[in-house]
């Protein structure tokens, strides 16, 4: 491998502010701000939009399609076609 030609690869915190979620992990992500986190260490932090705390399909607010009444929409429709 070449030297110095790859990312830093270091731990960085990864925070959901619309669900209050943070965790630690490794990444190559690059940031400015920082944050003092649990164990009293400096890192990181990076900022996202949507964690597995606040995804809908995570946390089981899912909205489900009804489905149902497509059926007979569409056999309604096309009945007065045959006719």
């Amino acid at each position: 491998m070449k030297r110095d030609i790859h990312p830093r690869y270091r731990q960085v915190v990864y925070r959901d502010r619309s669900a209050d979620f943070a965790f630690l992990t490794r990444s190559t992500a690059e940031s400015s701000q920082t944050i003092e986190w649990t164990d009293g260490n400096t890192y990181p932090v990076i900022d996202v939009e949507i964690s597995s705390a606040s995804h809908p399909f995570w946390t089981g607010r899912q909205r489900l399609l009804d489905s149902e009444g497509r059926v007979e929409k569409f056999r309604r429709k096309y009945a007065r076609k045959q006719q």
